[in-house]
């Protein structure tokens, strides 16, 4: 068996808004641990994690790589996530097995909308992270104006270890705050007195040698550090410029300094320490098809992966036949995994997303990463006749690769639909259907996904289901009062009596939430209302649990029918980045697609406008705002809810 030190494995993610510098700070981690002997550079399209051709094409990242390498003695697996808020899944899956994460922020931007949506995901994890700041050697750049806006945006406590040389073109490298230099400038040794003062106020053994020495000592400061990290209370701050390689090693020491090994962590269940020793518990966290086969990338969290082993999948028990260590697209085998260790297997035909692979006799199940809804949908179907269920098998795929897609075919028109957290996220979609598989696809303008949300309800809403066709009959009475609600589905029962027993309350709000898929307005799923069963009766033989799930499913359908509905559309957080001149153009097109602006800034020559605007309108908006302001206007969406369609 292939032993390590679990103390000396660091499992992290590297993310950030798109284009903050996530791949490049990826490619140079690499470079300065000997993993690879020529930086990659996404302008050229020759980097080790974007290495899709899409990627490279497009100049972003799509899809989560991981990579490994080694720092001074301690092994290390990263994975570079995307920044574009239509994969946003891609960063959910990869956070929900990964430890810690270095967050990365432009120097001159600072905290940008998407990097406060993957800041809220790690929170949502209880991932430690540490924060970089990027980018200090553009025009702009300012590292105390992106701390503040840390601190501002994000709400935690920033700690800055780090004193850049030099400003803008000029910056060189950094100064170590926490092992000061004995011929640091004067303003080095003021910031090393901010950074005592705020770890002092943080942690108690370093407010009790500030208290009883004046100061605090490196190795007494870098204990707090990492208490800190670990528990969320403070975040360290590092800052650099990865394109000229400033920062990096910094970067790496601070890492294996202050984010968590696996046995930091807590353990996923009491019985599944993080030992090699331990029963079999292994999360599928992302699902691939290759050329030569499935592959199934997992996080062990406890026990030892061989290769020829037979795992527990559900009910399911298969073998794995290869066990590989990953570094992006290029894999090695190993004769296992153990507890820590983040590989690819082949072998299980039918994992999916969220699985838990376990030992056949220590059956466990482990939380799968949420799902998003998808909000966006096209009309997809092959241009050749006789590629229908090539374009079905292959959707299928599509499907079982990323689980935000989903492939329904509409009752009415008979068309398939692939549906997706973006335009871009369908457009990736498609165009993988294209190179991976060689089919030809039409593709149908992007829909959005619309809700039905009650306005105003109704009381005392009477449905009695009889049924009585030969044998044993049908027979559930139950009356509704339906209103609306801040958000989602509410049922309560206020029954007294025991008029509708505790058993048949159940099947009434089943047969509610079975109603809840399709509203009378136009057929969308229905939102936003409370239910309450008040009064029923019951028949001593014809009652059942069908017969009331039936009840709660036509009677609900009946109260909607009477209520006053409104149809609701998606809506997105839209940050808008232009050349200060272009603000009144971009404002005037923001009002035309119903945006309501929230504000702008102006900063450096560089405005960022913010708006709510509907999903719909955002089609070809990219296209738009590029011919408006000659190529140098960018924006991001974020989902952020539905709102009422005029």
């Amino acid at each position: 068996m292939r032993t390590h030190d679990l103390t000396t494995v660091r499992n992290l993610g590297i993310l950030a808004h798109v284009d903050a510098g996530k791949t490049t700070v990826t490619e140079r981690i690499l470079h300065v641990t000997g993993a690879t002997h020529k930086t990659g550079e996404v302008h050229d399209g020759t980097t080790v994690t974007d290495f899709d051709p899409q990627e490279r094409d497009r100049g972003i990242t799509i899809f989560a790589a991981a990579v490994g390498c080694t720092w001074r003695g301690h092994r290390l697996t990263v994975v570079d996530t995307p920044g574009h808020v239509d994969f946003t899944a891609e960063v959910e899956r990869s956070l929900r097995v990964l430890d810690g994460a270095i967050a990365v922020f432009d120097g001159v931007a600072g905290v940008e909308p998407q990097s406060e949506t993957v800041w809220r995901q790690a929170d949502r994890h209880g991932v430690p992270r540490i924060a970089f700041v990027n980018k200090l050697d553009r025009a702009g750049a300012d590292l105390d104006a992106a701390v503040a806006s840390i601190r501002a945006r994000l709400h935690p406590a920033p700690l800055v270890v780090q004193l850049p040389i030099g400003r803008e073109d000029g910056f060189t490298g950094v100064v170590d705050l926490v092992r000061l230099p004995e011929d640091a400038s004067a303003e080095a040794r003021r910031r090393r007195r901010v950074l005592e003062e705020a770890v002092a106020e943080l942690h108690p053994v370093a407010l009790d040698e500030f208290c009883a020495t004046g100061t605090i000592s490196a190795e007494t400061l870098e204990k707090a550090l990492r208490a800190l990290t670990l528990s969320g209370d403070g975040l360290v701050v590092l800052c650099g410029a990865a394109y000229r390689d400033r920062g990096i090693e910094p970067l790496l020491d601070a890492v294996v300094a202050y984010l968590p090994s696996p046995p930091d962590v807590p353990p996923v269940r009491a019985d599944r320490p993080a030992d090699p020793a331990a029963p079999l518990a292994a999360l599928v966290f992302k699902v691939v098809a290759t050329a030569t086969g499935r592959l199934t990338y997992v996080r062990v969290y406890s026990g030892t992966l061989r290769k020829g082993d037979q795992v527990r999948d559900g009910e399911r028990v298969e073998r794995v036949a290869r066990v590989l260590r990953v570094q992006a697209d290029r894999h090695a085998q190993l004769d296992c995994a153990v507890a820590g260790d983040i590989v690819a297997v082949a072998g299980p035909k039918t994992a999916r997303v969220g699985a838990t692979l376990c030992a056949p006799d220590a059956p466990v199940l482990l939380e799968p990463p949420p799902t998003a809804d998808p909000v966006v949908s096209v009309a997809v179907e092959a241009r050749r006749a006789g590629d229908g269920e090539r374009l079905a098998s292959a959707l299928a795929r599509l499907a079982e690769e990323d689980p935000s897609l989903v492939v329904r075919t509409d009752p009415e028109t008979g068309q398939t639909l692939l549906s997706g957290l973006g335009e871009l996220h369908l457009e990736v979609a498609v165009e993988k259907l294209r190179l991976d598989r060689g089919l030809e696809v039409a593709v149908g303008r992007p829909s959005v996904a619309h809700r039905e949300t009650v306005v105003r309800g109704l009381s005392g809403l009477l449905y009695r289901h009889v049924k009585q066709d030969g044998g044993a009959g049908q027979f559930a009475h139950v009356v509704l009062d339906v209103e609306p609600a801040a958000e989602g589905f509410e049922f309560a029962s206020a029954v007294v009596g025991g008029r509708v027993p505790r058993e048949y309350v159940r099947a009434v709000e089943a047969g509610c939430r079975d109603a809840l898929a399709e509203g009378p307005l136009g057929g969308h799923p229905v939102t936003g209302l409370r239910v309450v069963l008040t009064d029923g009766t019951t028949h001593p033989k014809d009652s059942s649990d069908p017969a009331f799930r039936t009840a709660g499913r036509l009677g609900l359908r009946e109260a909607l029918r009477a209520c006053e509905l409104r149809l609701l559309e998606p809506v997105a957080e839209v940050a808008v980045t232009v050349p200060a001149e272009a603000v009144g153009t971009v404002l005037g097109d923001l009002a035309a697609r119903r945006g309501r602006v929230a504000g702008s800034q102006v900063r450096a020559g560089t405005a960022v406008v913010t708006a709510t605007v509907p999903v719909a309108e955002l089609f070809g908006y990219a296209n738009r705002l590029r011919s408006r302001t000659q190529g140098r206007g960018t924006f991001t969406a974020t989902p952020s809810g539905y709102a009422p369609v005029p």
